[in-house]
């Protein structure tokens, strides 16, 4: 409910501060950040090139199709492919992809051990659970999801140049002419940005969902389905905040 944003908020930014104080155990915080580390970006690998082949593909096919008999060069569909894969389609794909994906399985992970009282027993011992919990998954998102965004970057562009190179629909010379117009530096920088702000919400939004799970498995799979949804729309709405900042 819209009324309860402020209620929402406001724990949120109090679960944040208590992340992100200073750890009890730095050895213990560095084994679960690698942890995580691995989890995301090794288990999340496959999935990303999986989609990130097919971006590109079907992005450089229907720029095939849009300037067929048009007065455009045809090598600027491996100008635009870059560019859209740079800008938009790679930070913003592959982070609401994780979002299902590596967003319900934090929730799903903290919330669990919130229903079997873990969480509890950690606090009697004194620990910060907030910044067990919270910080090195955040930490490892922020570090792996910008470096899975490029791979995707990548992997985009070279699925636009099977998808027309091989067909025959373009020649490999325009293509890779295409990648080098106009070629901007600041919009690799643009796309680090996003990647960076979009992984930041994802983790923590996912590990606020998990953390103040109520008991029950349906709530659990509620607070899963909610870290996904709410996710996705901030990130969107931060995708385009970002873009009127960073193009202004």
């Amino acid at each position: 409910m819209i009324w309860r944003f402020p209620y929402h908020f406001g724990r949120y930014l109090m679960m944040l501060w208590q992340a992100f104080s200073k750890p009890e155990n730095l050895k213990m915080y560095w084994k679960e950040t690698v942890r995580q580390m691995y989890d995301i970006g090794i288990g999340s690998l496959t999935i990303v090139v999986l989609i990130s082949v097919f971006i590109g593909a079907v992005s450089a096919m229907q720029f095939v199709y849009q300037l067929d008999g048009q007065m455009v060069p045809m090598y600027y569909i491996g100008y635009i492919v870059r560019d859209l894969a740079i800008i938009e389609l790679s930070p913003t794909f592959t982070t609401l992809v994780l979002s299902g994906k590596v967003g319900s399985n934090m929730t799903s992970e903290i919330g669990g051990m919130r229903q079997k009282e873990h969480i509890d027993a950690m606090e009697i011992m004194g620990l910060n659970t907030a910044a067990y919990l919270v910080m090195p998954r955040t930490i490892a998102a922020v570090a792996v999801i910008p470096l899975l965004v490029a791979v995707s970057a990548i992997v985009a562009i070279i699925g636009g140049y099977l998808a027309t190179v091989i067909p025959g629909a373009l020649s490999d010379v325009d293509y890779i002419r295409g990648l080098r117009t106009f070629y901007n530096p600041y919009n690799v920088k643009m796309m680090f940005i996003k990647s960076f702000v979009f992984a930041f919400i994802l983790s923590t939004v996912s590990c606020y969902q998990g953390y103040f799970v109520k008991s029950g498995s349906v709530a659990l799979g509620k607070a899963s389905t909610q870290a996904v949804v709410y996710s996705n729309i901030l990130i969107l709405m931060a995708d385009y905040l970002l873009v009127i900042l960073l193009t202004s």
